[in-house]
């Protein structure tokens, strides 16, 4: 792993763009028809680091079973999976996913970023909208989330 701190805020907010950009085209290639699970792992892939270390994730709607630490547990989250409660996160589909009131701190090996993310579906008038806090960290030179906490604001 390379050194966390040597990372910019430009480099976070395109991690940012990249990870809302990948839930909203899992939803699309759902809706299309074609095979959304592969994009889904590719998805976690590229965002999670369940490849490289342990990770903590707890999802935004969770009730039942709150946290989904392992790579099955959160492509269940995203896709409709094995875990009864999941309904498929990412097949919303999300028409827009806007982020605003990021923070970002970065401070000796630490990077996290927090802010709220503005979900737009085509169904609904109403955004949903989540607070969400990531910590990062460099795998194969890439940002990947080592702990993602999110939850609806009501």
């Amino acid at each position: 792993m390379s050194d966390i701190n040597n990372i910019n805020q430009k480099e976070i907010i395109e991690f940012l763009n990249s990870w809302k950009d990948g839930v909203i085209n899992i939803g699309e290639v759902h809706k299309e028809g074609g095979d959304y699970k592969e994009r889904a792992q590719s998805f976690l892939e590229d965002h999670y680091a369940f490849s490289h270390e342990e990770v903590l994730f707890k999802p935004t709607f969770t009730s039942d079973i709150v946290f989904r630490n392992n790579r099955d547990d959160a492509l269940s989250y995203f896709v409709k999976g094995h875990l009864p409660e999941d309904h498929g996160f990412a097949l919303k589909p999300w028409k827009e996913i806007t982020p605003s009131e990021v923070n970002i701190l970065i401070e000796q090996g630490l990077c996290a970023v927090m802010g709220i993310l503005k979900f737009q579906s085509y169904e609904a008038n109403n955004p949903v909208r989540v607070a969400f806090t990531f910590v990062l960290v460099r795998c194969d030179d890439k940002l990947k989330i080592k702990i993602h906490h999110s939850s609806p604001i009501d």
